[in-house]
C-alpha cells in the first residue's frame, strides 16, 4: 500500500468516524459500557462477545425490525467489515475481508451457523438463503480469526444467527409487512416458559415478483426450539428448522443492460434455485463451577433443483458432534478464562447434472457421489498478568476428507485430506470501562470445497466431464489492531488488518482444457483494509450510525497478474443512517456511497462506476406493542452496478461473455406492522 493509499484510506476512515453510528441505547442507557444496545439480552451476549481481542460484533433485530429485511445484507448492513452487495431476490454477495472473491454465486469462506451449530456442509459451503431474518434475535459477526471460539478458521470469520427461546421472546409476536413488486411476508411466533422449561416457534412466509425480470420467490419456513430443565444446573434444548424455497435466477447482465435496463433478466433455461432443508439439532448444557460445558449433536438434509446452465439436482446429509467448555477463575492469583471445544462434520451427497431443457432434467450428463467430513478442535487461554490487561492464546487443528466418485467417468474421481493448525496471539488492554485497545496475529486455514474440487475438464473428443480436481489449502497470516469504546456521545469500532496469503482460491483459468473458468491456488496475494463504524447521540432525539470500509486486495509478484489489485470488492465503501426522532416516532434518512467502483478482472482492464443511493425509514408507534413501519429504497432511482462475476480480462471477452454484472437495487417502497403482546 502506499503512502498516497494510505493517507487517503485513513483520512476517509476519519471522515467516516466523525459522523457516524453502530446501535445507541435508550436515552437512559448506561453509557459506560463497550457495547450499547436496547435490549438487555443482547447487552449480556455483547458484553461476552467483546471480551475478543478483534473485530467483533453483536447485531440486535432491533436495529433491522423496521425494514424489509429478507438477507444478510439488510441485517448487516451496519456491521463494521461486512460487505454485501445485492445479486437479486435473496441471492447477495457477502464478503468479509476478501472472502469468496472468487465466488459469483453461493457463499464461500464464512462459516455460517445457527444457534451455534453450522448449516454450511461439511465441505464448508453453504446456502445463507436458509437463514431467515424474520426470526432472528440477534446476530453475532466475529471477523477473520476471531471466530476461534466458535471453531472458525477460514479468512472471513463466521456469522452465528441466534434465534429467541420461549424465555426471552415470551407471548405472540406478529408481521405483515410488503410493497413494491408484489413482495409480501408475513410471520408469527409465540413463546411460552414456566419453571421446568421453555418453547417458541415461529412460521414465516415470504413472496415477491422481484425487482428485476425472471426474479420471482416464495418461501415458507419453521423454526422452533424447546428447553428442559432437569436439573438446576443441567438443560437440554431440541432446535428444529424446515424451509422450502423456491427462487427463479434473475441472472447477470453486461454492462449496457444493467445501467439501462436493470429491471431486465434472463429467462434462458428457466433458471432457478429451489431447496427443500431440514436441520435438527440437540444441544445440552451443563452449569459448573466458575463455568459452563455444552455438548450435542445435529443432522442437515438439503435437496437443491437448481436449473443453470445444466440442470443440477443434488441431494445431501450431514451429520455432526460438538462439544465446548467455556470456564472463568484464577491461576495463581491472576484472572484466568478459557475456551476449549471440538466440531465433527460428516457429510455425504449424490450429485447429478442434466442437460437443461426449458428448466426441465433432460439427457443426464454427470452423476458423483461424494463424501466430506471436516473435524475442528480448538482452544483458547485469556490471562490477565495486570489489571485491564488480557494476553490470549489459542489455535484450532482442522482435519479434513474429501472424495468424489464419478459413476460416468470413473477416471475422473479423486480424493484429498487435509490437515492444518491455525494458531492464534493477542492481546486486549482496557484503560478504562468504557475503552479497549487490542492486537492479535493469527493463522487462518481454508479448504476447498466440491465446487472447487468437482470442476469441468474438456476430453481429447471435446466433451465437458465433471470430476476431480485436486487443490491445495488456503492459508494466510493476518495481522490487527485496533479499538473500540464509548465516551460521551460517541461508540466506536475501528480494526486495522493485513492478512498474507498463500494458496487464495480465485476462478481464473491457467490450465489449458479446464472450462469454464475454473478455480485455482493463487501464489501469493494480500488483502488489507480498514473496518470502522462510530455511533454519535447528537441530542436525544438525534442519532446517527456509520460504517465505512477500506479494502486493498491484491496479486503480490504474481507471474501473470504482477501487482494487479483482485476484482468485485471496492477500496471504499461507506453508510451512514441518521435517526431523527424516538422509539415512539421517527424518520431516518440514510445514504450508500460507493465513491469509486470496483474492478471486474485480475488484468485490471476495466473498472465499473461510482454511485450513492438515498434510503429512506420511518416507524410510528400506534399502541403500545404496535408499531407501523415504512422503508423506501434507492429514492432517486440510481442505476449502477452492485455486484460482479469476475473475469480473466475484460478487455479480451467477445461481447457474448460479458454479462457478469448485477444492477443494484431498483427504487421501492415497503411499509408493514409489526405486533407484540
Amino acid at each position: 500500500m502506499s503512502a498516497f493509499s494510505v493517507a487517503r484510506g485513513v483520512s476517509l476512515c476519519a471522515l467516516a468516524c466523525s459522523l457516524s453510528a453502530p446501535v445507541l441505547a435508550d436515552e437512559g442507557g448506561d453509557q459506560g459500557r463497550i457495547i450499547v444496545t436496547a435490549s438487555p439480552i443482547v447487552e449480556a451476549v455483547a458484553e461476552k462477545v467483546v471480551r475478543t481481542p478483534g473485530g467483533v460484533d453483536v447485531v440486535s433485530a432491533e436495529d433491522f425490525e423496521d425494514k424489509l429485511a429478507v438477507s444478510l445484507r439488510d441485517t448487516l448492513s451496519f456491521s463494521p467489515g461486512v460487505y454485501t452487495q445485492p445479486r437479486f431476490g435473496q441471492e447477495v454477495r457477502i464478503s468479509i475481508r476478501g472472502s469468496g472473491l472468487s465466488r459469483g454465486y453461493h457463499m464461500r469462506g464464512l462459516t455460517l451457523l445457527q444457534d451455534g451449530i453450522p448449516i454450511n456442509m461439511a465441505d464448508d459451503n453453504g446456502d445463507f438463503q436458509e437463514l431467515d431474518p424474520q426470526v432472528f434475535q440477534h446476530l453475532e459477526v466475529y471477523r477473520g480469526g476471531n471466530a476461534l471460539r466458535l471453531g472458525g478458521s477460514t479468512l472471513g470469520g463466521a456469522i452465528n444467527a441466534v434465534t429467541p427461546t420461549g424465555r426471552t421472546a415470551p407471548g405472540a409476536d406478529m408481521r405483515v409487512d410488503g410493497g413494491s413488486f408484489d413482495t409480501l411476508r408475513a410471520k408469527a411466533a409465540y413463546g411460552y416458559s414456566d419453571e421446568r422449561g421453555d418453547a417458541w416457534a415461529a412460521v414465516s412466509a415470504d413472496r415477491s415478483d422481484g425487482d428485476r425480470d425472471h426474479g420471482r420467490r416464495k418461501a415458507l419456513r419453521f423454526n422452533g426450539n424447546a428447553g428442559l430443565k432437569l436439573n438446576d444446573r443441567v438443560e437440554t434444548r431440541f432446535y428444529a428448522s424446515v424451509q422450502t424455497i423456491r427462487q427463479k435466477l434473475s441472472g447477470s447482465l453486461n454492462e449496457g443492460d444493467a445501467l439501462d435496463l436493470p429491471a431486465k433478466g434472463n429467462f434462458a433455461g428457466d433458471q432457478a434455485r429451489n431447496i427443500d432443508s431440514i436441520r435438527l439439532q440437540n444441544r445440552t448444557t451443563v452449569q459448573l463451577g466458575g463455568g459452563q460445558l455444552a455438548v450435542g449433536v445435529y443432522y442437515n438434509a438439503k435437496a437443491l433443483d437448481h436449473p443453470i446452465y445444466q440442470v443440477v439436482d443434488q441431494k445431501s446429509e450431514d451429520r455432526g458432534v460438538f462439544a465446548s467448555l467455556d470456564w472463568a477463575g484464577d491461576w495463581g492469583g491472576l484472572p484466568v478464562e478459557l475456551t476449549l471445544g471440538g466440531q465433527a462434520r460428516f457429510g455425504q451427497g449424490k450429485f447429478r447434472q442434466f442437460v437443461n431443457v426449458n428448466g426441465r432434467a433432460g439427457a443426464p450428463t454427470s452423476y458423483q457421489k461424494a463424501r466430506a467430513q471436516t473435524i475442528n478442535s480448538y482452544g483458547e487461554v485469556r490471562i490477565a498478568p495486570l489489571s485491564g490487561l488480557w494476553l490470549i492464546a489459542g489455535g484450532i487443528y482442522t482435519h479434513g476428507e474429501r472424495r468424489l466418485d464419478n459413476r460416468f467417468a470413473p477416471a475422473r474421481s479423486g480424493d484429498v485430506s487435509f490437515d492444518a493448525f491455525a494458531p492464534k496471539f493477542g492481546l486486549l488492554f482496557e484503560p478504562a470501562r468504557a475503552v479497549q485497545f487490542y492486537a492479535n496475529y493469527s493463522r487462518s486455514v481454508e479448504l476447498p470445497g466440491f465446487i472447487e474440487l468437482g470442476q469441468t475438464a474438456i476430453d481429447a473428443n471435446g466433451v465437458a466431464l465433471p470430476g476431480f480436481t485436486p487443490l491445495g489449502t488456503q492459508k494466510a497470516w493476518t495481522a490487527e489492531i485496533g479499538t473500540r469504546g464509548t465516551l460521551g456521545i460517541a461508540h466506536w469500532d475501528v480494526s486495522l488488518y493485513r492478512a498474507d496469503l498463500k494458496g487464495e482460491l480465485l476462478q481464473y483459468n491457467v490450465v489449458a482444457g479446464l472450462y469454464p473458468a475454473a478455480t485455482f491456488n493463487a501464489d501469493r496475494t494480500r488483502h488489507q483494509g480498514i473496518e470502522a463504524g462510530l455511533d454519535l447521540a447528537l441530542t436525544p432525539w438525534a442519532k446517527l450510525r456509520q460504517v465505512y470500509q477500506y479494502s486493498d486486495f491484491r496479486f503480490r509478484d504474481d507471474a501473470q497478474f504482477g501487482n494487479n489489485r483482485l476484482p468485485v470488492v471496492p477500496r471504499h465503501f461507506y453508510r451512514a443512517e441518521l435517526k431523527l426522532g424516538t422509539n415512539r416516532f421517527s424518520v431516518s434518512p440514510a445514504v450508500e456511497w460507493l465513491p469509486q467502483g470496483a474492478w471486474v478482472d485480475y488484468a485490471n482492464s476495466k473498472r465499473v462506476g461510482d454511485y450513492a443511493t438515498l434510503n429512506l425509514g420511518a416507524q410510528a408507534e400506534v399502541k403500545p406493542g404496535v408499531t407501523l413501519f415504512l422503508d423506501a429504497r434507492n429514492l432517486t432511482a440510481e442505476r449502477a452496478i452492485g455486484d460482479i462475476s469476475a473475469v480473466v480480462n475484460y478487455a479480451k471477452l467477445a461481447p457474448a461473455s460479458r454479462a457478469i454484472f448485477y444492477p443494484i437495487e431498483r427504487r421501492a417502497f415497503y411499509g408493514g406492522v409489526r405486533a407484540r403482546f
